[in-house]
């Protein structure tokens, strides 16, 4: 094993993700609406970039100065600096062809000064009936703490009124209660789609909104916005309730150090100068000057205006053959394990699931771990039914579920409020694993079953993320499922694990043993082999295995989504290791693993990254897979997807991203094959 192990950056690993993203924002074999949300899928994940990492990239600059040298991080920063430039101006050019495809569609995206007359009467009552009740300026004053008051992630309008020499200035919030692109009547009746994003609405509309109480000659706004550091300390004090501690941590952040102002390039430089002064910004890297519009995630929620060819076509979800054919979701677990793979099949089975537990009178317990859930959620609704029907209910609720603590401390209290035992979680460790167990008695017999997943218990994600559920009535499976709840509970008390593979307890040993079992086998002549899905790849422990493992000669090939630090394709490192990563209408989010051993495969399926958070700081599960359809299903969809080439980029040591080729070989887009894979599955009645 070299002692000088290469390794990517995970932050500009990242970046590199994104940079795929972006690059299905400029494929012009995706419909155009489908390039537009890719455009507000990079910008909301910069958004995050900031506030997280880049963030996190400061601290320890900070930390730097303060020991008075220049290290890592500095240098690490000045790179991500560079990248962030290079991805800012591909994703103008960008933007600007998808505008220009949007026309060849008839759909336009007009500033103000191309609207007509009529148009511009149209909007200027809309505005004054719609949108003016919820416009409120900010005046810049001495008196005015902008750094206190204004939020981070929400796109402002930076107002200057003139009137002689004088200036005055306001700022002035996007409002988020009214939608962001309008819809403008055609001029002539034409069959065309005019829209305004809000900002350019409202600069169209500034007289109304200043002209009754301020004399001016000229008023002009630009766009900005700012992002503060997310980070959140919780302090350390046994008299607070780690709820206490959450809610003042959160406070923290609303007032934390902004990273990064976004601004219009053509702001005057004396209005950057007095928002950056009055934001508290100090260093000049921190100010990114951009595009007129600022807050482009809002493309996400752009809506298809005409034809149906401007958007992906539907993939209908699918019914399951195997719980159908029974009466109830629990005589179909008797029959044997069901695996569902989101979006492809309909995530209500598994509400299902809650929701007969919640009535059965069989069903004495259910336990489940929530970290993330769609808002309305019909799974917390059917918990509430259950303790209503008296059924003993537990919900494990992580309330550092980042950007989901507000949400997760209101969903705490609603359910305590309803009577359930709602335990958060165990001190230091986040409970990130997807595990849902319930009990049932039938004639004085216990019998457990459960769900064990990729992904969270969400109705909303579970249409756009890929993610694995294994239902289940293997008992010893159910019981170890059980005992994680307990380990929850009591974290003093170790389960004994002969299946589960649980951070932060075993993951990392188990990991490590399956990954030398294959080493062993090359070493000793046999096939080694290792094929891996991960959404990150970065815990260096793990990396270096894998090096060691490709200079045995086992063949590991691996797709990851987003961060890779490892260097695949080194000659005498890394030579016997490939890397994908794909990107398509679906965020891949499955986590498989798969360790060849000699033809008769280990199967698991993980809530799991190799990170070393997930392994060491957080509760994570990952299920071997005993059923051998099953198996099957998994190993050849995974298969499939490590044969794309449609939508599968190269890790490789440039991270310049190029698309697997293709060759002679028939085309594979895997999301498409994968789906069209279980449609015949079920329309052949083959078990899942």
């Amino acid at each position: 094993m070299t002692t000088n192990a290469p390794y990517f950056a995970k932050e500009l690993s990242w970046l590199s993700f994104n940079e795929r993203v972006l690059q299905e924002a400029a494929d012009r074999r995706n419909p155009v609406v489908e390039r537009m949300h890719f455009l507000g899928i990079f910008s909301n994940n910069q958004d995050e970039f900031f506030k997280v990492r880049v963030a996190d990239v400061r601290r320890t600059v900070k930390q730097e100065e303060l020991e008075g040298r220049v290290g890592e991080a500095s240098r690490l920063l000045s790179e991500i600096q560079d990248k962030i430039v290079h991805l800012s101006t591909m994703f103008d050019t960008i933007y600007q062809d998808v505008l220009k495809e949007l026309e060849n569609k008839k759909v336009y995206f007009i500033p103000e000064e191309r609207l007509s007359e009529k148009q511009s009467h149209w909007l200027d009552k809309h505005f004054r009936d719609h949108i003016l009740p919820h416009v409120v300026p900010i005046w810049v004053s001495d008196s005015i703490r902008l750094d206190k008051l204004l939020d981070d992630d929400v796109s402002y309008l930076a107002v200057q009124l003139k009137k002689g020499k004088q200036r005055r200035y306001a700022i002035l919030d996007i409002p988020e209660r009214v939608s962001r692109f309008i819809n403008i009547p055609p001029d002539r009746g034409h069959a065309r789609n005019y829209y305004m994003v809000m900002d350019e609405v409202i600069r169209h509309c500034l007289d109304q909104i200043f002209d009754p109480f301020v004399e001016y000659d000229s008023v002009q706004a630009w766009s900005m916005k700012f992002s503060r550091d997310s980070e959140y300390e919780l302090y350390d004090d046994v008299e607070m309730s780690l709820v206490e501690q959450l809610t003042r941590g959160m406070k923290q952040r609303l007032t934390a150090e902004p990273v990064r102002l976004s601004y219009d390039r053509t702001m005057p430089s004396e209005m950057v100068s007095l928002i950056r002064e009055r934001l508290g910004i100090e260093n000049v890297d921190s100010v990114i000057p951009g595009g007129r519009y600022r807050n482009f995630r809002d493309f996400i929620g752009f809506r298809n205006p005409s034809k149906k060819w401007l958007e992906n076509p539907p993939l209908p979800a699918l019914r399951s053959q195997a719980f159908d054919r029974h009466r109830n979701v629990f005589e179909a677990l008797d029959a044997g394990d069901i695996l569902l793979y989101y979006p492809y099949y309909r995530f209500n089975y598994f509400t299902e699931f809650v929701r007969q537990a919640s009535f059965d009178p069989a069903i004495k317990e259910i336990k489940i771990n929530i970290y993330r859930v769609a808002a309305n959620s019909r799974v917390i609704e059917s918990l509430i039914d259950a303790a209503r029907n008296g059924k003993r209910v537990n919900v494990n609720i992580e309330l550092r579920a980042r950007f989901d603590e507000e949400h997760n401390l209101e969903l705490t209290e609603k359910l305590a409020d309803a009577g359930i035992k709602v335990t958060l979680g165990i001190p230091g460790l986040k409970v990130h694993s997807k595990l849902c167990v319930v009990t049932r008695e039938v004639n004085g017999v216990s019998k457990r079953y459960a769900v064990l997943g990729t992904g969270n218990f969400n109705e909303s994600t579970a249409r756009v993320y890929t993610d694995l559920a294994l239902f289940t009535a293997h008992q010893e499976l159910c019981d170890e499922a059980q005992s994680v709840f307990q380990f929850i509970e009591t974290s003093y008390r170790h389960p004994r694990l002969r299946h589960l593979l649980v951070s932060p307890l075993n993951t990392r040993s188990e990991i490590e043993r399956l990954i030398r079992r294959e080493i062993s086998h090359a070493k000793a002549g046999n096939k080694g082999l290792i094929k891996i899905k991960l959404n990150n790849l970065v815990d260096r422990d793990i990396v270096n295995l894998l090096y060691e493992a490709s200079q045995a000669g086992v063949q590991v090939r691996m797709i990851v989504r987003g961060m890779c630090s490892l260097v695949p394709g080194i000659k005498g490192v890394s030579d016997n290791i490939s890397v994908i990563s794909i990107v398509d209408r679906y965020l891949e989010h499955t986590r498989v693993l798969v360790f060849d051993n000699l033809g008769d495969p280990d199967v698991y399926i993980s809530s799991a990254d190799w990170m070393a958070r997930n392994l060491d700081e957080r509760v994570e599960v990952s299920c071997p897979v005993y059923d051998p359809d099953i198996k099957k299903l998994i190993v050849e969809t995974l298969n499939i997807q490590l044969s794309d080439n449609q939508k599968a980029r190269i890790i490789n040591a440039k991270q310049d991203n190029p698309y697997v080729r293709r060759g002679n070989r028939r085309k594979v887009r895997s999301q498409e094959a994968v789906y069209q894979y279980l449609v015949n599955l079920e329309r052949g009645g083959v078990k899942k």
